[in-house]
């Protein structure tokens, strides 16, 4: 079999190893828009401008979570798409187990996802945990996966746009527009996320946010049965306690994750577990123990009175919000990034609501100065412009300005790609800079 393998990222690289291990006669050639990248010798190659191009050639094309389908289109024609496949559907067609649990949303997937994965091994099954957070679908395979495990799989947009498969139990969580540098508009970035529900069957399960009417759309057009979540019969909030149908799970107050956005993480994977157990310790000994992932809100140190606070993965403005009410001191917020030409009155029109007590904006990256014209629009002056790309010098900027007693939150609300490799290079980045003052 003749195949191409678009794009030799982490996915592209999961893929090719896979279908060459698969059956060693496969002709795999790798296409990438990238000329330098080193393909192993064993593969075919097709670089640069116009990897894209005839593609009707081989009998089957992989594509990794970077690559548009509409590009593919473009490149070659409609038929193509049957030819389409991604790592993800073939996860879905070729696992030994049914028990899949798809996580989606557009914040909060990698924690929901970590604690449903944490709570179903407290309670003692046999987790795979994997997707967009940690190992590719593939790789997961070579985890020996039993009928009777469970997988949880964190699904981008990216990766569910041409899905043909969905899992037993989808979850949306809140919704909010975002990449719509790669999606023609709100309503494609939605209906790629709608695709974790659409094949679902009448005995499967849709988890979903009721507060959130993107989420309840999404989740409406699964066959299967619907559960919010934050709301019976899910998991809700009663006073300082958590609880689902009669059963206190743990109070607040017992949470380790920072920030009332948590708590709708949380209320989300109680929702999901108690499907399968309605074991109450084993959640709440995750919940009791679960601090957070990096570069979420991630307390980084103290120094001279001040706490920094490592919140890289805020490529979004519903992030940042969700930082900025979660830090109740006084704060220095860093804030920008790359330009997606996304609308700012979502940050800017919460931003006004503290201004006692963000004491001082450092504005960084490509949209630096927007911000800076809408900041002043609004009469907000306490900004300081750092056009350094150097890490060092934003950090030393903070230094300066924080006052004993004050935060520090990295949580810039847009992409990295303008001057990181990614949000985790950036904030390692943070991360260092804050060790070395």
């Amino acid at each position: 079999m003749k195949i191409a393998i678009l794009g030799y990222g982490r996915q592209g690289q999961s893929a090719s190893e896979y279908w060459q291990q698969l059956d060693p006669e496969n002709q795999i050639t790798i296409c990438d828009s990238n000329k330098s990248i080193e393909v192993p010798d064993q593969y075919g190659s097709q670089l640069g401008e116009k990897y894209l191009n005839n593609l009707d050639e081989f009998d089957l094309i992989v594509r990794s979570p970077s690559i548009h389908p509409k590009q593919i289109v473009e490149a070659n024609s409609e038929q193509i798409l049957k030819k389409v496949t991604s790592t993800t559907n073939e996860f879905f067609k070729v696992c030994p187990t049914k028990n899949i649990i798809g996580v989606t949303g557009t914040k909060g997937k990698g924690t929901t996802s970590t604690l449903i994965a944490k709570m179903l091994e407290a309670a003692g099954f046999r987790v795979h945990l994997g997707g967009n957070i940690g190992l590719d679908p593939l790789q997961l395979l070579k985890e020996d996966i039993l009928p009777s495990d469970w997988v949880v799989l964190e699904i981008a947009n990216f990766q569910a746009i041409d899905l043909t498969h969905s899992p037993q139990i989808a979850v949306c969580l809140t919704f909010t527009p975002e990449h719509l540098d790669w999606h023609a508009d709100t309503a494609e970035y939605m209906k790629s996320k709608a695709q974790l529900f659409s094949h679902q069957h009448q005995k499967d399960i849709a988890v979903y946010y009721d507060a959130n009417s993107f989420s309840t759309e999404i989740a409406s057009i699964s066959a299967g049965t619907k559960i919010p979540y934050l709301k019976k019969p899910g998991a809700f909030l009663n006073g300082d306690f958590i609880e689902i149908e009669d059963k206190k799970i743990c109070a607040t107050s017992d949470v380790k994750l920072i920030g009332k956005h948590n708590l709708q993480n949380i209320c989300a994977a109680i929702t999901v577990v108690w499907q399968i157990t309605q074991n109450a310790d084993a959640i709440k000994q995750t919940i009791g123990s679960f601090s957070g992932l990096p570069h979420r809100i991630e307390f980084v140190s103290d120094y001279r009175g001040v706490s920094y606070y490592n919140d890289s993965f805020a490529t979004a403005q519903g992030a940042t919000i969700a930082a900025i009410n979660a830090i109740e001191a006084n704060k220095v917020l860093i804030l920008g990034g790359y330009d997606r030409g996304m609308d700012l009155r979502e940050i800017i029109e919460e931003v006004k609501l503290h201004k006692k007590d963000i004491t001082h904006y450092i504005l960084i990256g490509s949209t630096a100065n927007q911000l800076k014209k809408e900041l002043e629009l609004n009469k907000i002056t306490n900004y300081t412009l750092v056009e350094s790309k150097k890490m060092s010098d934003i950090v030393k900027t903070a230094a300066t300005l924080a006052k004993p007693g004050e935060a520090v939150i990295f949580s810039p609300a847009f992409a990295s790609f303008d001057m990181f490799k990614d949000f985790e290079d950036r904030g390692n980045q943070f991360r260092e800079q804050v060790s070395l003052l």
